[in-house]
């Protein structure tokens, strides 16, 4: 079987991966942050390979990809890579190389950066470009926020990296419930059923199946076959539309933006944390959502004033207390911020030390 060659799924990732990186698979002794966006890696061989980082849209035209692949042709022998965040990575063995590489990425408009203690670009989701149980966008939001964060981007002056992201929905194809700071959109409304097509149009029982709250059930209006939804059972996660068109879940007034901070991965300093909701709602502004680039900016930089160094801002949250995180970022806590989740017993804050 290990002969056999089909086109099923993706190729081996070693037939891509630059000669340099191949030689030394698994040889790799350390490696340096000079500056935002430039990493060192240094092999126990001797090799040396420079990564330069670009923030790119996740969204590309063809146009962009082939000037990538031009400059990799140029500096990088053709190789090239792209994050799992939307950077773009161009590899060098040759140093002479890294700061005209830098040179020209920044005189073609292209933001050198994302590398230790700087805001890596944020990964997000589908939006309204394609999904169709988005609440809100997800490239427009991320355009407003990053095109204010663009300087930081390039800079390494925050206490520890920050990892923002943004999913559309609560379905979360994003990384929001583990990321420093999560851009969320939440419906708050059910969904509208079309009674006149919703029979021509979906499959009643896979409606009725699809809500993880039982709350969809079968009936008959005027003669004709529909659904009837309880309101009060209804969690807004737009199962039920992804089954049945008819039952579109999008409300000018009822979808908007929840921000969560808090969340990580990493095992240092403290254990790997879920992020937590501090704004509940936040009303869709397109195109350039102020309030909702506003709250980031409060956020992120009352931390980068009042967090010590390698400190993540769930940790800094932590020490100083979540009471005082509301009083120094000036946001309002209402009793939506309150978990009460019945299954949410490991989250909660079960001591009665309060921090003020």
């Amino acid at each position: 079987m290990a002969e056999v060659r089909t086109d099923f799924g993706p190729p081996n990732y070693k037939e891509m991966m630059p000669p340099v990186l191949l030689e030394n698979y698994g040889k790799w002794l350390y490696h340096e942050n000079p500056r935002a966006g430039v990493l060192k890696h240094v092999s126990e061989t001797g090799a040396v390979v420079w990564t330069v980082r670009i923030g790119s849209p996740r969204l590309l035209a063809i146009d962009t990809i082939r000037e990538f692949c031009d400059i990799a042709d140029r500096y990088c022998g053709g190789h090239l890579r792209f994050t799992s965040r939307h950077n773009v990575e161009f590899m060098l063995t040759d140093a002479s190389k890294v700061q005209p590489l830098i040179d020209e990425l920044k005189a073609k408009g292209w933001p050198v950066g994302g590398t230790g203690r700087a805001i890596s670009n944020i990964v997000h989701t589908q939006g309204w470009l394609h999904c169709h149980t988005a609440a809100i966008d997800a490239s427009g939001v991320v355009k407003a926020v990053m095109d204010e964060l663009y300087d930081d981007f390039e800079k390494m002056r925050f206490p520890a990296h920050v990892r923002i992201s943004l999913a559309c929905c609560l379905n979360m194809c994003g990384a929001v419930h583990c990321s420093d700071i999560a851009i969320l959109g939440v419906h708050r409304k059910p969904p509208m059923v079309d009674n006149e097509y919703l029979a021509n149009m979906c499959e009643i029982p896979l409606a009725v199946a699809s809500c993880p709250t039982g709350a969809i059930k079968a009936t008959t209006v005027d003669g004709k076959k529909s659904v009837v939804v309880n309101d009060e059972k209804c969690m807004y996660c737009g199962n039920c539309f992804t089954m049945c068109p008819s039952m579109p879940l999008a409300d000018a007034e009822g979808s908007g933006v929840a921000i969560l901070v808090g969340g990580k991965l990493s095992n240092r300093i403290s254990t790997p944390m879920f992020s937590k909701v501090v704004v509940p709602f936040l009303p869709n502004e397109p195109p350039r959502w102020p309030q909702t680039v506003e709250a980031v900016k409060k956020i992120l930089y009352t931390y980068v004033e009042d967090a010590r160094k390698y400190e993540r801002l769930g940790d800094w949250a932590a020490r100083i207390g979540w009471e005082r995180f509301f009083e120094k970022t000036g946001l309002p806590f209402t009793g939506h911020l309150i978990d009460d989740y019945r299954f949410a017993y490991t989250t909660w804050r079960t001591s009665t030390q309060f921090k003020f």
